[in-house]
């Protein structure tokens, strides 16, 4: 068993960096860790999507600082209640299939691994929900029921958001909040972390555990982190930073935050000492140009994830391209036996575009250019163009993605 460590800075660190809420209180919490008791923390994710992204990874690096406090720590992927998902604000989500569920976990622990140790002395487990809610029977679904009532699962604001635009509410959605917060009566846990999103969740997870094992449950929950589209981070949108991501795209896209989430950024996803951060804020009050500070936040956010020679790559790539306005001399070819295909085919040959869909909008939002031999790059606005290809083609998606074509 690992030996449990008290240190109040790490301790202070887990309490305030990126936290948006602790139950009960901060002081509990506090008083327990400073205790030098062995407690058992997790922190679930829903397979809805292929992809982590750096607003998981702001709960992952506090599971991080508990495991090398010494306490156990799990990782659980929410194999069964992604079957239900947790519900939106706006509809009902599609249930999943077992085999989209497998696909969109198989590369998780991998990109967790970046941030937490699934090895070692004190490894974090890897678990999955299926364990236990695959093996609830009937009985037991009408004892977890009774835990709650309609009204309190109706003080849920997006349950009350689609009653008042009447929207559909299906039954089993209420269930979710019940199947997660058995997670944690089946796993014995003393605390949970998460979004500040799934409060009403973990709250729901804390009455539970007081009903089934006469035992208070810790729950922090993290602040969020918006896309660098100014919507919600969403594994289903894949939207986000993506944990998967190459030190290049994820710098890139850490750069097209707007200025205002420049400090946030530094808090939660950065070791940057909380000092230099408020100075930091200052300066850009004060009318410094904010691009020093955003770069300074792309990079230790790749730092933190990737190591710092991927974040020095990322950040000499980003310079080159956009700042330099130079095609990377590493730029990825595909071979083609055609020298004639729509933008729309090649969009998706090459894997600049999913599909045919995304192309269009691509194209539409213009953030489609080409390039043929010397000429200048320029922007394609028509999603019927048909392209003339030579070895010196060259198409550009945003300001990062270059794909260079060949004829076999």
């Amino acid at each position: 068993m690992s030996k449990v460590l008290t240190d109040k800075n790490l301790i202070e660190k887990f309490l305030t960096r990126g936290v948006e809420a602790i139950y009960p209180t901060v002081d509990d919490l506090r008083k327990k860790l400073l205790s030098g008791e062995r407690l058992r923390i997790y922190q679930g994710f829903d397979p809805t999507g292929p992809y982590l992204h750096v607003g998981h990874a702001i709960g992952i690096r506090g599971l991080r600082i508990l495991q090398q406090l010494g306490h156990e720590v799990i990782f659980l992927v929410g194999d069964y209640t992604a079957k239900v998902g947790d519900p939106d604000k706006n509809s009902t989500r599609k249930m999943l299939s077992d085999e989209d569920i497998e696909n969109n976990m198989a590369g998780w622990k991998e990109q967790a691994s970046q941030l937490i140790d699934f090895g070692g002395d004190n490894p974090v487990q890897f678990k999955r929900n299926y364990e236990w809610l695959s093996k609830l029977n009937l009985n037991d679904l009408i004892k977890l029921m009774s835990q709650t009532t309609v009204q309190r699962m109706m003080e849920r604001d997006l349950f009350e958001r689609r009653l008042k635009e009447n929207n559909p509410i299906h039954l089993h959605e209420f269930i979710y909040p019940l199947m997660q917060g058995y997670d944690g009566v089946a796993m014995e846990v003393d605390m949970e972390i998460g979004g500040a999103d799934q409060i009403f969740n973990m709250l729901t997870g804390r009455t539970l555990s007081r009903a089934y094992l006469n035992k208070e449950k810790f729950v922090r929950a993290n602040k969020m982190m918006d896309a660098p589209d100014g919507r919600t981070m969403s594994k289903t949108k894949g939207n986000g930073i993506n944990l998967g991501d190459s030190a290049e795209d994820m710098y890139g896209k850490a750069m097209s935050y707007p200025d205002s989430a420049i400090t946030s950024g530094l808090e939660m996803l950065t070791d940057v000492p909380m000092e230099q951060i408020k100075e930091i804020s200052e300066e850009i009050k004060k009318g410094s140009n904010p691009m020093q500070f955003k770069k300074l936040m792309a990079y230790e956010i790749v730092k933190t994830i990737k190591g710092e020679e991927a974040a020095l790559k990322g950040k000499k790539y980003f310079e080159d391209t956009v700042q330099h306005k130079e095609i990377p001399q590493d730029i990825r070819e595909v071979k083609l036996s055609s020298d004639q295909k729509t933008i729309i085919e090649l969009l998706v040959i090459s894997g600049l575009a999913k599909s045919n869909g995304e192309a269009r909008r691509l194209i539409q939002q213009k953030g489609v250019k080409i390039k043929n031999g010397a000429e200048d790059f320029k922007v394609i606005d028509d999603i019927n163009e048909i392209i003339v290809l030579t070895d010196e083609t060259i198409l550009q998606k945003g300001k990062l993605d270059f794909i260079k074509f060949r004829i076999k």
